[in-house]
């Protein structure tokens, strides 16, 4: 049995993992251990809070006592707001707090879209202006191109949760660009993992949603492969042989 450990930021969209754990099947459990969100509100104040060790720190006993292999702070505001060199550290106390190997959402975009081939993404984002172009400049600090931001300006994690199929599908489309690989869509606050393969259909290119990369990370660290065609062509494409 694999167990996979999540620290998630309130109460959104983490009925994605539950899905998560069904469609990857066989011995992968999912924990997740939900850490106090503060003020919701994609404002980097708030979420420079929102992502601080204390927070972090308060979470991983949990998950450290159910027996997790790896710890994802599955949040994406919530590390690449402290760029990437002050992400890095984000996730170096993590570590050493869980005493596991760790990693975010943030760094899980750049390591998924490396593992599928991709440099050149097209972002669709729920944030606000400001917060969707930090974003921006991480995934540039991480090796990509970035063809184009779309920002959505919702301010809270919890409008963003009630977002419906059509609406994320909508935000996917309008964000795709011509010569983008892939589309990033991401917020773990928003629900994707029921549609990802009508995401991809619909764009005819891969797809990476924040709580799908999520998942695909915390296996990563946990040294799994697992093939589950209904979680995106990240879960089922071979990976990239890196020069």
């Amino acid at each position: 049995m694999t167990a996979l450990g999540f620290l998630y930021p309130g109460h959104s969209a983490e009925d994605d993992y539950p899905r998560i754990e069904q469609l990857l099947g066989g011995d992968i459990r999912v924990d997740v251990v939900h850490t106090d969100i503060g003020v919701d509100a994609h404002r980097v104040d708030a979420l420079l809070r929102m992502g601080s060790a204390e927070r972090l720190a308060a979470g991983v006993e949990e998950l450290r006592m159910a027996g997790a292999d790896s710890v994802v702070w599955a949040c994406t505001s919530g590390s690449f707001v402290y760029g990437w060199d002050g992400a890095h550290e984000q996730i170096r106390a993590l570590a050493r707090a869980a005493g596991l190997p760790a990693s975010s959402t943030s760094f899980a975009f750049v390591h998924a879209a490396r593992e599928i081939g991709v440099r050149r993404v097209a972002v669709g984002a729920t944030y606000p202006e400001d917060v969707a172009q930090l974003f921006r400049e991480f995934l540039v600090a991480g090796g990509l191109e970035v063809a184009s931001v779309t920002p959505s300006g919702v301010v809270t994690a919890a409008e963003v949760g009630m977002w419906t199929r059509a609406e994320v599908l909508a935000l996917a489309s309008a964000a795709d660009r011509a010569d983008a690989e892939a589309v990033l869509l991401p917020d773990t606050a928003l629900h994707t993992v029921a549609w990802i393969p009508a995401l991809e259909d619909a764009l005819g290119k891969p797809v990476l949603t924040a709580n799908q990369v999520s998942a695909w990370e915390a296996l990563r660290l946990a040294d799994r492969r697992v093939n589950a065609p209904t979680l995106g062509a990240l879960f089922t494409k071979e990976p990239v042989i890196q020069a």
